[in-house]
């Protein structure tokens, strides 16, 4: 990646035209952006940094020779600068834009230019370069400069031999600013929620980010530089030696992207955190429940579920609620009243979407007008958002729930009457342009502004009162920039022309003419509009400024404003999507009929299924592939999240446990580039949550040992069950595929099965999503893969393999009336998805008609058949009464319970074969005899 100042032009740094020296001069100054120098209407890149730009920006090259030789060069359209500052802070550069800042008119050569914004991913501050609804951070990680350090009583590590690190971020846009400290885990897991566009490193500090990493002048870490950086904004006392490092730094970083020669005055508050405050959520469990990114692609997202924001206040808060979920009860408790106080008046919840809509986005509105940027509209938006404030306060008076939030909703009555008397109505985009201050504001300005505007009447009845003085019928006033004011003849009238009327210019056709009334006319209205335009400037600089100084009560409306939004957004989709209060702080996870928020959003037919799961429950989940079991256990974690962010769950009814942790293994994944196969991956995930889980945490592990050998996984499994059980204690959902595990249950009290149903009948498998108590027979992979298309050849031999392994498919019990007429997910032979109607019509004639219980029903498989007793059989069961459980170790126990599948296996197929049955043998006939 190509910045800095071309080597060839340094070198021959005095040969080079001014405009060329100028360049390379900011280029080595800036040596770690790409520069962007304004010449003339584009922004323009030399040599290397042209080639990149060119690229990125899929512009074309343009060769220039001089004396110095060729080189290339290429040009961004000022005009269109977002678009392509995007693509390159997308490429990860950082880009440095130089722009002229001396009047080409008032230049004696060379005009001077400087650079006077520093783009970078983390720090940009354009509104076309940011998202509305999401916080852009640059976040920055250090070493505690002993390696240690003790991060005080509410620190996020514990003092200890293992290196301290501290993690601040800091939104420029908005002025957020936080930072912590705590162990190398601590920080990763920190960074993974933050998020940010781009991370700075201390020294030894090697931690990676899916982002623009830079590692950062060592210096701006050293103890004192740090301290001093961030004193004007907190005191460096209250930090841990590590965290106050990364803020340090990080505020220093921030000051020199925005141009400041001094603190942010926008950034008020460093907030010092406790990230064990929060429900905790690592990138794993961020990515396996799609709180934010989907991992299938599609979009759906929890966020996107419950967004119903109707600003990006509200927007933003909302996601950092998701993203921080709560674990004190009493908070969690408040944020439910207030939804509810919302969710039971529709009128007022309406009302006050309806006025939040017209709310502007204050955080980054105080951002622009601390740094002067904000223009005469950002100060009318001001206007105007504060004008709903009041209404807001009204529609919520009298709701007991939000009486504090109302308190916080503070008016700002005389900023709002001082910005409605000082700023015009309808003010230019440009506060250079005039007509930004409203009239009667300042005297000074309104003298001016009359004496142009009587000016500018005085010429606009000129016209009139010359063709009536002169005759000449054509004669017109006109004004262009070059000449000023004219009294334009035709050479046909040029007879008439008055002897007080003195030439200014001859044209081809015409001559044009001023007199001595009109001369002075001009000198005073171009004089008045030129003092004006320069003394409305420093008006609206003052009037800013006095803004500015309110920054600390706009960041305060804006916070109320921000958790108003996203309370009522939570109650409208309570609403609309019949989510209920949960009940906090219970012993477990009980819920009536739940539901899983993002999925019932796209399949309308989705049925819903209780949990029951005491505190420190392991429940192993059984059933057919496509049954429902990785969506359960989502669902089940995710109306934790929900709760303890403050949201109502889709449910029935809801009792929840506040949960430390929500650990997630789930899907396959691997790291080529880090190392990592799939099943290594799996095993540093499973790794973490049986390090880090507590008794207070909720974890969801979906087929954890099927990467590997079918005996070691299993072995890997039950060893991962049992150390939850015994040692965690941490409530667990467990979905396995291997079925021997669910033996647990008869050994360990709080170990329980609980199993997805289906019926299976001749057209094949329909999976009911129903969630029960038990093991299930059969994972059904067989029916799955002819369900996704497999050739029939294949899906035929893998019968027949099944059957030689004595795989089981037991006849159980009739399936209930009522759960036949479930949506069947299963599909025929030509992959047509079976409806109600076919499951229906599946079932046959009403069994009474003809006295055959059950003829030609479906059969439903959620538990295991009984099959025919034979000697075998019964040997097995002597043999399996005889293991000395608590003397046998788990190894003993796998090999020992294998050894008794296969004289099951034996024994089945020998039962199979007295029947008649049809069964192939390990040959593969159905007769017994070798295949042909």
């Amino acid at each position: 990646m190509v910045t800095g100042a071309p080597a060839k032009m340094l070198d021959r740094r005095e040969e080079l035209t001014p405009m060329l020296a100028q360049y390379v001069d900011l280029a080595d100054e800036y040596d770690d952006c790409v520069l962007l120098f304004r010449v003339g209407d584009f922004y323009k890149a030399f040599c290397e940094a042209a080639d990149e730009v060119a690229r990125v920006c899929e512009l074309t090259r343009i060769e220039r020779e001089d004396s110095t030789g060729t080189y290339t060069a290429c040009g961004v359209p000022v005009d269109n600068a977002p678009k392509y500052l995007d693509r390159l802070l997308d490429a990860g550069f950082r880009v440095a834009v130089a722009d002229q800042v001396e009047d080409a008119e008032e230049a004696s050569g060379l005009v001077d230019r400087a650079v006077t914004q520093i783009l970078t991913p983390g720090t940009v501050v354009k509104e076309e370069l940011l998202a509305a609804g999401s916080n852009t951070y640059v976040a920055c990680v250090a070493r505690a400069p002993d390696g240690g350090g003790e991060t005080g009583a509410d620190g996020a590590g514990d003092a200890g031999d293992d290196p301290e690190y501290g993690l601040a971020y800091v939104d420029v846009s908005t002025g957020e600013c936080a930072a912590t400290a705590g162990s190398a885990a601590d920080v990763e897991e920190e960074l993974a929620r933050v998020s940010p566009a781009e991370l700075l490193r201390g020294p030894d500090a090697e931690f990676d980010a899916p982002c623009m990493t830079t590692d950062y002048d060592p210096d701006a870490f050293a103890p004192e530089a740090a301290r001093e950086r961030l004193s004007p904004y907190a005191s460096p006392d209250r930090f841990p030696a590590a965290a106050a490092s990364a803020a340090g730094a990080l505020l220093g970083y921030a000051e020199y992207t925005q141009g400041d020669d001094g603190p942010l005055a926008y950034v008020t508050r460093v907030r010092r955190y406790d990230p064990r405050r929060s429900l905790r959520l690592d990138a794993t469990a961020l990515r396996g429940l799609d709180l934010f990114d989907n991992r299938t692609g599609s979009g759906a997202t929890l966020f996107d579920s419950l967004d119903e924001t109707r600003c990006a206040l509200g927007r933003r808060r909302l996601r950092s609620w998701l993203r921080r979920p709560l674990v004190d009860e009493q908070r969690i408790e408040a944020r439910h009243d207030a939804v509810a106080a919302f969710a039971e008046r529709s009128l007022v919840r309406e009302e006050v979407r309806e006025h939040l809509a017209a709310a502007y986005d204050l955080e980054r509105l105080v951002g622009r007008v601390s740094r002067e940027r904000a223009n005469a509209r950002d100060l009318r938006s001001l206007h105007d958002t504060l004008a709903v404030v009041p209404e807001i306060r009204a529609a919520i008076a009298g709701v007991d729930a939000l009486a504090d939030l109302r308190e916080d909703l503070d008016p700002l009555s005389e900023l709002r009457a001082f910005l409605d008397g000082a700023v015009a109505p309808d003010p230019p985009q440009e506060v250079t342009e005039g007509g930004v201050v409203r009239s009667g504001y300042h005297d000074e300005l309104d003298e001016l502004r009359s004496t142009a505007r009587e000016g500018r009447e005085w010429v606009a009845d000129l016209e009139a009162n010359e063709r009536e003085r002169t005759g000449i019928d054509n004669l017109e006033v006109g004004y262009n920039q070059v000449h000023g004011y004219y009294i334009e003849v035709t050479n046909g009238q040029l007879e008439k022309v008055p002897d007080d009327y003195t030439r200014r210019q001859t044209l081809k056709n015409s001559e044009r003419f001023y007199t001595p009334e009109l001369k002075r006319r001009e000198d005073e209205i171009l004089g008045a509009e030129e003092r004006a335009d320069a003394l409305e400037y420093e008006v609206f600089a003052d009037v800013r400024a006095d803004v500015a100084a309110e920054s600390d009560r706009v960041q305060e409306l804006a916070d109320a404003l921000a958790r108003l939004d996203a309370l009522a957004s939570l109650a409208a989709v309570a609403v609309d999507r019949n989510y209920v209060r949960p009940e906090v702080g219970a012993d477990g996870v009980y819920v009536e009929g739940g539901r899983h928020p993002v999925v019932e959003r796209t399949e309308p037919e989705f049925v819903p299924n209780d949990a029951d799961l005491p505190r420190g429950t392991v429940a192993l989940v059984t059933g057919p592939n496509m049954s429902g079991k990785s969506t359960y256990m989502r669902q089940v974690a995710l109306h934790v999240v929900l709760a303890q962010a403050g949201s109502f769950v889709p449910a029935g009814a809801a009792r929840l446990p506040v949960v430390d942790r929500v650990f997630t293994r789930v899907g396959a994944s691997d790291d080529i580039a880090g190392g990592q196969s799939t099943f290594m991956r799996e095993m540093s995930e499973l790794t973490d949550i049986l390090h880090d889980a507590t008794a207070d945490s909720l974890v969801l592990l979906d087929e954890v040992g099927r990467g590997t050998a079918t005996t070691d996984g299993r072995a890997i499994a039950r060893a991962a069950a049992e150390f939850l059980h015994d040692e965690t204690g941490a409530t667990t959902l467990f979905a396995t595929h291997y079925h021997d595990l669910t033996g647990l249950a008869d050994e360990y009290d709080r170990v329980e099965n609980l199993h997805f149903a289906a019926t299976r009948d001749d057209d094949g498998v329909t999976f009911l999503h129903r969630v029960r108590p038990g093991a299930a027979s059969s994972s059904y992979g067989v029916e799955v893969a002819e369900l996704a298309g497999v050739p029939d050849r294949v899906v035929s031999r893998a019968r027949e393999l099944v059957a030689d392994e004595g795989g089981e498919r037991p006849d159980g019990p009739d399936a209930d009336p009522d759960q036949r007429t479930l949506t069947d997910l299963g599909a025929d032979r030509n992959g047509r998805a079976r409806t109600e109607s076919d499951v229906e019509s599946s079932a046959g004639p009403d069994p009474s008609a003809n006295g055959a219980a059950g003829a030609g029903r479906p059969t439903e498989v959620d538990g295991p058949g009984e099959p025919d007793r034979t000697e075998a059989v019964d040997a097995v069961l002597d043999s399996l009464r005889g293991v000395e459980v608590a003397e046998t170790t788990p190894m003993e126990a796998l090999t020992r319970l294998h050894d008794l599948q296969r004289e099951l296996a034996a024994a089945d197929a020998e039962s199979a074969r007295e029947r008649g049955d049809g069964s192939r043998s390990r040959n593969g006939d159905r007769d017994g005899g070798p295949r042909p």
